[in-house]
């Protein structure tokens, strides 16, 4: 993904489009939400690459943003009046779970989503990215 603000905005469209074709309606505006916060961080706070994955795993939606940092980031509380820094917090408070995980080369951003009405023997192949 090329290290610019309409980044997120296409990566956005791009794992949408993934979730319509999988039928995944009931969790979009959660999704796009996370996804753009983890994007955000990853341009904002680390330089390289970014790349990001999503698959399905039994009943849950997973998300992950990689980038070449090896700063984890850990959720804070915002001022009322500051501009930035719920990004975090926000992922902490909507996602079902999420973390961050070391790599040779940076680390990987990742949160899960549940999936309504999961195990009706649906397959979801992985999207092209």
């Amino acid at each position: 993904m090329a290290r610019e603000p309409s980044s997120v905005g296409q990566a956005r469209r791009v794992l949408t489009a993934q979730l319509s074709s999988w039928g995944l309606h009931e969790v979009t505006d959660t999704y796009r939400l996370l996804v753009s916060e983890l994007i955000t961080n990853a341009l904002r706070h680390a330089h390289g690459p970014v790349r990001v994955n999503l698959r399905v795993h039994g009943s849950l939606l997973r998300c992950e943003v990689e980038d070449a940092s090896p700063v984890c980031p850990v959720p804070r509380t915002a001022g009322t009046d500051a501009e930035s820094g719920r990004g975090i917090e926000l992922v902490d408070a909507l996602a079902q779970d999420w973390g961050s995980d070391r790599t040779s080369t940076g680390k990987t951003t990742w949160f899960e989503l549940a999936i309504p009405h999961a195990g009706h023997g649906r397959a979801y192949p992985a999207p092209p990215m």
